[in-house]
């Protein structure tokens, strides 16, 4: 497995599992949703999906994060918003009640960070997850992936954006 790490303000830390590229094929999950319930990746179907990873809903970037790509990707019904953290399901079940994000996709990894783990996103020494993006088709490939090496930077919403556009 090779070294790779991320920065949090301006501190290094190491990641684990391998870096994700584009064609390769989306490993599954299993995640908590906000009954406790399991989900896996075959339960969004052939929808195009936006995987959002972020390390706590509850700070600013990655508020702003989930509310961009949701408020973008609202309006292509081919295509849905997936953002994972560590955040407990209970946590992300209150963001987005008082977000007003009611039917956003808010899946937790706190359980096991098999998904952090799998996508290459789960920073060791804090157990959260680094700030990612990754662009799915129907077929469940990568067509778009991005690690942000500063986990307090904004992902390119655009790219990522773009991605989507070009899946359907």
């Amino acid at each position: 497995m090779s070294e790779r790490s991320v920065t949090m303000r301006g501190n290094r830390f190491s990641l684990v599992g391998e870096e994700l590229r584009i064609g390769d094929k989306a490993p599954d999950f299993r995640l908590l949703d906000h009954s406790l319930n399991t989900k896996v990746l075959d339960d969004f179907g052939d929808k195009i999906k936006l995987i959002s990873a972020v390390p706590s809903l509850d700070t600013g970037v990655c508020d702003e994060q989930t509310r961009r790509f949701n408020e973008a990707v609202a309006h292509i019904p081919e295509a849905i918003v997936i953002t994972v953290s560590v955040d407990l399901p209970f946590n992300q079940s209150r963001w987005c009640g008082s977000s007003g994000f009611d039917q956003a996709i808010t899946l937790s990894d706190h359980r096991d960070v098999s998904f952090g783990k799998a996508y290459g996103v789960l920073i060791e020494e804090l157990r959260l997850l680094c700030r990612a993006v990754f662009v799915l088709n129907k077929s469940n490939e990568i067509v778009y992936v991005q690690y942000v090496k500063e986990v307090s930077d904004h992902p390119d919403y655009d790219l990522a954006l773009d991605a989507v556009r070009s899946s359907l």
